[in-house]
């Protein structure tokens, strides 16, 4: 893509994220209506702010015929992470409340021939079977019960499953040992910023995947915002499993 068309892109997705999110009818209307002006160019546009998921798939335990539920999975463009990794999965299932999402989940489905594409809420979707590997990748922040989320990923792991979890966060005011500190700026700032798009940063959210999994390994970052280049967006990367 030439670097105008590319500057027109972006600007097109920036424009559907001023606008923010829908406030009526439900969850799945409010996502499509927001994400669909923006779903042509949404893969590429994310690729630089959505960061930590290449590293985060890199770091997941795949045993041989791995069976991968990508809760929130949006177009399925984690599958492409695991590189060629990919031929250890026997089945992929992206769940997602977003039809223009899926949409684009099942044009990359034609690709990878395990990945399946299903519409559902990952508070409560379930697989048909235990499986070895569940994601959220910038999805928690989007779900409104994102504890029910986490209580349902964890319910569906096999026993010694692993749980891998990327997003935006902020801290709380006085964060568990171990865990970064932001300033007072940080924890307000970027929790009225996202707001307006329906991504709620939650300071509990990390704290609640510590205590209720084992940490396998734990990453806390910043990342740059496209065309805002002295804004860094703090976001973490989890890794825990189900013993």
């Amino acid at each position: 893509m030439r670097r105008l068309e590319a500057i027109r892109a972006d600007f097109s997705v920036l424009r559907a994220m001023a606008r923010g999110m829908p406030k009526a009818n439900s969850h799945a209307e409010r996502l499509a209506a927001f994400y669909a002006p923006q779903i042509d160019h949404y893969d590429r546009f994310r690729e630089r702010l959505l960061q930590g998921r290449e590293q985060l798939v890199a770091k997941l335990d795949l045993p041989q015929r791995a069976h991968v539920v990508d809760l929130g999975g949006g177009t399925g463009r984690n599958i492409e992470f695991f590189g060629e990794r990919v031929a250890r999965i026997a089945r992929y299932e992206v769940v997602d409340l977003c039809l223009p999402m899926l949409e684009r989940a099942r044009e990359r489905g034609r690709r990878f021939p395990q990945l399946h594409a299903e519409q559902g809420d990952a508070t409560n979707w379930q697989p048909g079977e235990k499986v070895d590997v569940v994601i959220l990748s910038y999805a928690l922040t989007m779900i409104p019960n994102w504890r029910a989320a986490i209580v349902n990923a964890i319910a569906m792991l096999k026993p010694g499953g692993v749980l891998g979890v990327v997003d935006f966060y902020v801290a709380a005011e006085q964060p568990l040992a171990g865990l970064g500190r932001h300033s007072w700026l940080t924890r307000r700032f970027w929790p009225a910023w996202f707001g307006h798009d329906g991504v709620h940063l939650d300071s509990a959210q990390l704290p609640t995947l510590c205590s209720v999994l084992p940490t396998c390994e734990l990453t806390e970052a910043r990342a740059p915002v496209p065309y805002l280049p002295l804004l860094r967006v703090p976001w973490y990367a989890f890794i825990g499993r189900k013993p």
